[in-house]
C-alpha cells in the first residue's frame, strides 16, 4: 500500500503551509499588539497617539494582504467549481461555514463594542462630572485663600509688633512673633534685600530665598501680600508653602531709615496639597479630553474596526486553511469511494496523520486492499470454476452420450451436442419446451416423464439414486450422419435428481451395439446351422443318386420319369441348401479387414468390367468424382460390398419391370471436403422398401426377395463396420412418389495420401 498526499507535489504543499503559518503568526502578533495598545490607551494616551498612524498603516497593509490572499483563494475555489473538479463544492461549503462562524460573532462584538465605546466616551464628559470638578477646584481655591488671608493678618500683626524693634536686637522679638503668628519661618528683610534676622528653620540657611523686587514693591504699596509656592509645579508628596510679605512701619522719621519687611512662611498640609493637585490634574485632563473627544472616539472606533477586519480576515483565512485540512481526507475518501464504485480497487492513497479522519483514510485504504484481495480470490475461484465449467462443457460436448437437464415440469434447460446428434433434433432451438412437445419425440418425452413421475412418486420404493430404461425411437428428425430419418434407434436412458429440483437425463444410442449383437448372434446361428446342415446334405444327395442308378431300367416309363424328376428335385434342393450353408459360413467366418490405401474410383471401374457384357441384366452407369482421395479399405471385402449392392439394385430394378438404359443402376462417388470423407452411393429404380424393412434392413435374413437369404445387406453392414464406415439405406422420393432405393457408404480417407486424387 502506497502513501500519497492530497496536494500534488510535497515540496509545494510544505511551502504553502509554511507561508500560511507565518501569515497566521503575523496576524496573531498584530492582533495582540492592537489589544495591548487598546488596553493602554486610557493610561498612556500620548504613546498611543504617537504610534497610532504607524499602527493604522501596518494594519491596513496586513488587512490588504489578507484580503488579497482571501481573494486568491476565492478565485481558485470559483475556478474549481466552474471546472467541476471533484470536491470543489465541499471546499466552498466548508469555507463558507467557517467564514460565517468567524464573521457573525465578530460583527456582534463589533456592534456591541461600538455602542459601548460611543456611550462610554460621551458619559466621560457629562455635565455633572464637569460641575463636580469645578466645585472641587473652587473648594480648593477657597481653602487656600482662607489660609492666605489668615497668614496675611497674622503677618501684619507681627509687623506691628516689630515696628519699633532695632535691627541688632530683632532676633528674640522675631522668634516671639513667629510663635505668635504660628508660622514655620519668619524673616526680617531690609529694603535693599538684606536679611536682618530670621526665626525658625530659615536661620540655619546660608542663602535663604529672597522675595523678588516686584514682591517688595507690591508689599510696600499694599502693606501686605500673600502667595503660594510649590503648588503649581509640585509633584505628589512635595512641600507647598503659603508666604506673606508685610511692610513694617516705624514711628521714627529719618531720611536714612530704609523700609523693612516681615516674611512669614507656613507649610500647607500634605492632605490639602495632595487633594488640590489631584483635582487640578483631573480638571486639566478633563479639559484636554473634552477638547479632543472626537479624535478619541475615532481612535477607539478605528482600533475596533481594524481589530474586526483582522479578526474577520483571519477567520476567513483560518476557515480556508482548516477547511482544506478537513476536506483533504474527505476528498481523498470521496475520490477513493468513486473509484471503488467504478470497480477500481487499485491501492488507494491515505494520510499518515494521527487524527480520526486520517485514520479513516488508512482504514479505507486497508478495506480497499482487502476488497482487491477478495476480488482477486473470487476471480481466481471464478477462473477455476470457469475452467472446470469449460472442461465439463468440453467433456459434455465430446461425449457420444446425450445429456439433458430438465426442470421439475419437464422443460428442457440444457442439452449437449450428443443429445442433438442422437435425437437428430436441434434441441437448442427447443430450449424451454417440454420434451414431449417436440415433433417426433412425443412418445419418448411421455415415457421419460412417466419414468420420472414414478421415480419421484412418494409411494414408490427407491433402491437406487437413478432409474434406467431402454427405448426404441423411429421416424425422428432429419437424416444425419448417413442414417435415414425413419430409421429405428435404440436408446438406453438413465434419469437422476439434480439440486434445485432439476432432473438429469442421460441416454446413449446403442443401435450399433444391438445390431452388432444381433449380427454376432446370427453369425453364431449361421455357423451352427452350417455345421449341422452341411453334414447330412452330401449323404442325402448320394443316396438319391444311388437310388436313381439302382432303379434306372427296372421301372416303367411312368415310374422312371417320376424317379428321375424326384432325384433331380432332391439334388437341386441339396445344391440350394449347400449354397445357403456356404453363405451362412461366409457370413460367420468373414475375415478381419486389412485396411490399406486404395483408389475407390479404380475399384468401382474394375468391378463394373464384370457387368459390361451381361446383356440380361439392368445396365449400370457411373458418376465418379475425380477429386476423391485415397481411402482406407480392404480391396476384396469392398469388391464383395460392390457386388452385393449392385446385385440387389439390379434385382430391385427388374422386380419393378425395368431393364432399359433409362432405368439404369447408378454408382456414384463423392468427395465430402467438410467431413473429409469419401461417399459411395448405389441407386436403383425399384419399388423401394416398406417402412418395416427399412427399420431392419441391415439385419440378417431380412429381405423382400422371394428367394433371397437376407444376408447381402447384413454382410455390407458388417464389412462397413470393419472399415469404421457409416452405411445408410433410404428410399428415393420424387414428387412424393418412391422411385427407388439408395444405399450409401461413407469411408475415411487415408492419412498418408492426404488429398491425393484419383
Amino acid at each position: 500500500m502506497k502513501q500519497a498526499l492530497a496536494t500534488p507535489p510535497a515540496a509545494h504543499s510544505r511551502s504553502v503551509r509554511w507561508l500560511l503559518g507565518l501569515g497566521l503568526v503575523a496576524m496573531v502578533a498584530i492582533g495582540l499588539v492592537l489589544l495591548f495598545l487598546l488596553t493602554q490607551a486610557t493610561t498612556n494616551r500620548e504613546l498611543y497617539e504617537q504610534n497610532y498612524a504607524r499602527l493604522f498603516a501596518v494594519n491596513v497593509v496586513v488587512a490588504l494582504l489578507l484580503l488579497g490572499v482571501i481573494a486568491w483563494i476565492a478565485v481558485r475555489l470559483v475556478r474549481r467549481v466552474v471546472q467541476k473538479k471533484f470536491g470543489s463544492r465541499l471546499l466552498v461549503k466548508l469555507a463558507a461555514v467557517f467564514a460565517l462562524a468567524g464573521f457573525a460573532p465578530g460583527m456582534l462584538i463589533y456592534v456591541v463594542s461600538y455602542q459601548f465605546v460611543t456611550r462610554s466616551i460621551e458619559s466621560w464628559f457629562d455635565v455633572k462630572v464637569e460641575g463636580a470638578l469645578n466645585a472641587g477646584l473652587n473648594l480648593g481655591r477657597t481653602t487656600l485663600e482662607a489660609l492666605s488671608n489668615d497668614l496675611s493678618a497674622k503677618a501684619r500683626a507681627g509687623a506691628a509688633q516689630l515696628s519699633d524693634t532695632p535691627d541688632f536686637s530683632a532676633a528674640l522679638p522675631l522668634e516671639r512673633a513667629r510663635v505668635a503668628v504660628g508660622a514655620d519661618d519668619l524673616m526680617l528683610w531690609g529694603g535693599a534685600g538684606r536679611l536682618i534676622a530670621a526665626a525658625g528653620q530659615s536661620r540655619y540657611q546660608l542663602n535663604p530665598e529672597l522675595p523678588s523686587a516686584q514682591q517688595f514693591r507690591a508689599a510696600r504699596d499694599q502693606r501686605v501680600i500673600t502667595w503660594i509656592e510649590g503648588l503649581d509645579d509640585a509633584e505628589p508628596g512635595a512641600a507647598a508653602r503659603v508666604k506673606a510679605l508685610a511692610l513694617i512701619t516705624s514711628d521714627q522719621l529719618g531720611l536714612f531709615n530704609e523700609p523693612r519687611y516681615l516674611l512669614a512662611v507656613k507649610a500647607l498640609p500634605d492632605t490639602l496639597v495632595a487633594n488640590a493637585l489631584a483635582v487640578m490634574q483631573a480638571n486639566r485632563e478633563y479639559q484636554e479630553r473634552a477638547l479632543a473627544r472626537d479624535g478619541l472616539r475615532r481612535m477607539y472606533i478605528g482600533t475596533l474596526t481594524l481589530s474586526l477586519f483582522m479578526a474577520v480576515f483571519g477567520a476567513v483565512l483560518l476557515a480556508v486553511v482548516l477547511g482544506n485540512q478537513l476536506a483533504r481526507p474527505l476528498l481523498l475518501l470521496a475520490d477513493g469511494v468513486r473509484e471503488v464504485a467504478a470497480g477500481d480497487l487499485t491501492p488507494k492513497s491515505y494520510l499518515s496523520g494521527s487524527d480520526e479522519l486520517d485514520g479513516l483514510t488508512r482504514s479505507f485504504a486497508q478495506m480497499t486492499q482487502q476488497l482487491a484481495d477478495a476480488r482477486q480470490s473470487v476471480q481466481t475461484s471464478m477462473a477455476q470454476v470457469s475452467a472446470a465449467h469449460a472442461n465439463l462443457q468440453t467433456i459434455l460436448d465430446n461425449l457420444t452420450a446425450g445429456v439433458m437437464v430438465l426442470d421439475a415440469n419437464g422443460l428442457i434447460c440444457a442439452a449437449n451436442p450428443g443429445a442433438t446428434r442422437i435425437l437428430r433434433v436441434p434441441l437448442a432451438a427447443h430450449q424451454g419446451q417440454a420434451l414431449a412437445q417436440i415433433e417426433g419425440l412425443q412418445t419418448f418425452g411421455q415415457q421419460v416423464q412417466e419414468q420420472f413421475d414414478s421415480f419421484f412418486s412418494p409411494h414408490g420404493e427407491r433402491t437406487l439414486d437413478h432409474w434406467q430404461q431402454s427405448f426404441e425411437l423411429g421416424g425422428i428428425g432429419r437424416a444425419q450422419s448417413g442414417r435415414p430419418a425413419h430409421d429405428v434407434i435404440t436408446l438406453v436412458t438413465r434419469g437422476a435428481e439434480l439440486p434445485g429440483e432439476q432432473r438429469l437425463l442421460v441416454f446413449d444410442d446403442i443401435s450399433e451395439i444391438v445390431s452388432a449383437q444381433r449380427s454376432q448372434a446370427w453369425g453364431e446361428v449361421a455357423r451352427r446351422l452350417a455345421h449341422e446342415i452341411k453334414n447330412p446334405l452330401t449323404p442325402i444327395q448320394l443316396s438319391a443318386e444311388r437310388l436313381e442308378m439302382k432303379l434306372t431300367g427296372k421301372l416303367g416309363a411312368t415310374e422312371q420319369a417320376m424317379l428321375t424328376k424326384s432325384v433331380k428335385t432332391i439334388v437341386d434342393q441339396v445344391d440350394a441348401m449347400k449354397r445357403l450353408v456356404n453363405e451362412f459360413r461366409d457370413y460367420a467366418r468373414l475375415p478381419a479387414a486389412e485396411l490399406k490405401p486404395l483408389n475407390l474410383n479404380e475399384l468401382v471401374i474394375d468391378v463394373l468390367h464384370l457387368y459390361a457384357d451381361d446383356l440380361g441384366q439392368v445396365p449400370v452407369k457411373t458418376e465418379l468424382d475425380p477429386d476423391c482421395p485415397y481411402i482406407l479399405g480392404d480391396t476384396q471385402q469392398l469388391r464383395q460390398v460392390l457386388h452385393n449392392l449392385l446385385q440387389n439394385a439390379q434385382d430391385a430394378t427388374l422386380s419393378a419391370g425395368h431393364a432399359d438404359a433409362a432405368h439404369a443402376v447408378l454408382v456414384k462417388t463423392q468427395w465430402q471436403a467438410n467431413a473429409r470423407r469419401v461417399r459411395l452411393l448405389v441407386q436403383d429404380c425399384g419399388t423401394g422398401f416398406p417402412d418395416h424393412i427399412l427399420k431392419r434392413a441391415f439385419e440378417p435374413y431380412v429381405t423382400t426377395k422371394d428367394k433371397g437369404t437376407g444376408l447381402g445387406l447384413a454382410v455390407v453392414k458388417k464389412i462397413a463396420d470393419e472399415h469404421a464406415s457409416r452405411v445408410a439405406i433410404s428410399n428415393r422420393v420424387h414428387h412424393d412418389q418412391i422411385v427407388g432405393a439408395q444405399v450409401s457408404v461413407s469411408f475415411a480417407i487415408a492419412p498418408a495420401s492426404g488429398l491425393q486424387t484419383s
